[in-house]
């Protein structure tokens, strides 16, 4: 016991600083990445990628860039894109994405073992994306991918939030007016605080792990696992086995940044390593998630589409740092120096500290700055997701409750009660309010806030200085010229993307509709099949031009 102690104990000791030295990368990037996904449109990404071509893949590309790393979370939206009638590759590739070009992912891979591992995450990832798209054709067949999107789709599985009549998918509020406003900054830092909450299990289990394999794993073990001094041979065989340890070793997303630190430090090849951080869309968890999803015939094609392309990105990504002389040709006795000075990291994790504390206060007073509108909290891992695009969701007590995928509902429907707050209710459930009960009149709760639609700013309902009805919606301005300006073209600051439907004069997305009609050349939009069939029997009653929206109040 007196021998095994000290290992342990220096084990700890030793992811405890692997932490410490990636700190302020951690907080930048989930910042970042917070801030991003609250000013990015959802419902957009899901109308841009039909098929897999060029451009679909670009934009796949770039949408899985500015999503959420967690490995499940991107499972879950790739999921729900095929479902939608996105394409399989494409899903794919937004998956691949959204788990390997990610901010954060790259800054604690510099801090950790280098720029040239940050480098070599972002070429081979748009590697591994260019051979996915190229082979995909010869394992993905349209039969599968067919058999799969019906299995989907016959499933019972959970309500998606979709099938209630008038649920808006999202609140439709432009990118300048959210930057500009304290509700879109309160959003953000509810993302980055979701975020962490969700992958800290992963941050913790990755360091822990590291640690231990830094300090008790012996040299002669890695030298069993990974080939030395063999050439082209050493590379092909460690970008093989780099998936294979990924698959075992149950960590996924960032959380796999330190395992990689470990492994470089015990002897796998650069290309070895480039590999493993691709795989961790291939642990064994996720495999399973698969299988549930789209069946083993084509999960089984997918795993092995994965691992061709993950060992080829690591096997091309090696070949082309080696030819341009980058590759690091020392490793260090240990993946960080153990022990606290006063360099640049400690400024720099001094400053993320106070930066995640004005994070953490907008997050602790969101409300306030009518932070929330569209969002939930997932009671299982603590991830904020939109309501109107949740892929999963149940009810508790007659209300909703949102989770960010059928692996989160399926842990909650085996045990309500572990996820229950003290007062009976899950967790999360406080944030859950739809898009469209942002605007309905609630100003009789103090300090209640609401957007201006027309400059952006945040407004207190209740001593708002002007206010305008409209379709059954109020709409509070933070000056009387701002309800002018609205009231002279309600349509420029409704945005295109929502139209009133001319018969009840609820708001309804046009890109949701339930109908539309076009009338002497103007489009008319309905929230129900009952609205449009009651404008075709007399449009003349309803008929006032396809935006225009009924009289204004105020």
């Amino acid at each position: 016991m007196t021998r095994v102690l000290p290992g342990i104990l220096a084990s700890l000791q030793m992811a405890f600083f692997m932490f410490w030295e990636t700190l302020w990368p951690l907080v930048l990037g989930f910042g970042l990445s917070g801030a991003v996904q609250a000013f990015v449109s959802r419902s957009q990404m899901q109308r841009l990628m039909g098929n897999h071509g060029l451009r679909s893949v670009a934009r796949a590309s770039f949408f899985g860039m500015i999503s959420s790393s967690c490995s499940y979370a991107a499972s879950a939206m790739a999921k729900s894109l095929f479902q939608k009638g996105a394409d399989f590759t494409t899903a794919m590739v937004f998956m691949l994405a959204s788990t390997n070009l990610v901010v954060e992912l790259g800054l604690v891979l510099w801090i950790l073992i280098g720029w040239q591992f940050a480098a070599a995450e972002y070429v081979g990832g748009i590697v591994m994306i260019a051979l996915l798209a190229l082979v995909s054709r010869f394992f993905f067949t349209p039969r599968l991918v067919e058999e799969a999107r019906e299995r989907l789709n016959a499933r019972p599985g959970p309500v998606t939030g979709h099938e209630h009549h008038g649920e808006a998918t999202e609140l439709e509020v432009s990118f300048r007016k959210r930057v500009r406003s304290a509700a879109g900054w309160a959003d953000a830092a509810s993302y980055t605080m979701a975020d962490l909450t969700m992958l800290r299990s992963e941050l913790v289990i990755g360091y822990v792990v590291a640690g231990f394999l830094a300090v008790i794993v012996p040299t002669s073990v890695w030298n069993v696992l990974f080939y030395h001094g063999h050439g082209v041979w050493t590379t092909l065989e460690n970008v093989v086995v780099g998936p294979l340890i990924a698959v075992i070793s149950f960590v996924c997303s960032i959380g796999n940044v330190p395992l990689a630190a470990a492994l470089w430090t015990g002897g796998i090849s650069f290309g070895g390593v480039v590999s493993f951080i691709f795989a961790d869309l291939i642990t064994m968890p996720l495999i399973l998630i698969y299988r549930k999803l789209y069946g083993w015939a084509l999960t089984w094609r997918l795993i092995v589409a994965f691992w061709i392309v993950m060992s080829l990105a690591g096997l091309v990504t090696e070949l082309l740092f080696g030819a341009v002389g980058v590759i690091p040709q020392t490793r260090p006795l240990a993946p960080v120096v153990i022990g606290f000075q006063w360099n640049y990291t400690t400024y720099l994790n001094l400053a993320s500290l106070v930066a995640f504390g004005v994070l953490y206060w907008l997050y602790r007073n969101r409300a306030r700055f009518g932070s929330g509108a569209g969002y939930a909290i997932d009671p299982v891992c603590g991830m904020q997701v939109q309501t109107g695009l949740a892929p999963a969701r149940t009810e508790h007590d007659g209300q909703p409750v949102y989770f960010c995928s059928d692996r989160c509902l399926e842990r909650y429907a085996a045990d309500p009660a572990r996820f229950m707050k003290p007062g009976g209710e899950p967790k999360g459930m406080e944030k859950v309010m739809s898009a469209a009960d942002a605007h309905h009149d609630h100003a009789g709760r103090d300090g209640e806030t609401e957007l201006d639609p027309v400059c952006g700013m945040t407004v207190v309902k209740a001593s708002a200085p002007a206010t305008r009805e409209l379709g059954g919606m109020t709409y509070y301005f933070c000056m009387e010229g701002c309800a002018v300006a609205f009231s002279a073209n309600p349509v420029k600051y409704l945005g295109a993307s929502s139209a009133i439907d001319p018969v009840c004069e609820m708001s309804v997305s046009t890109a949701d509709a339930a109908a539309h009609r076009t009338v002497a050349g103007e489009r008319h939009y309905f929230c129900s099949t009952g609205c449009a069939e009651a404008f075709d029997a007399d449009p003349s009653r309803y008929s006032r031009g396809g935006t225009s929206l009924p009289t204004l109040k105020g």
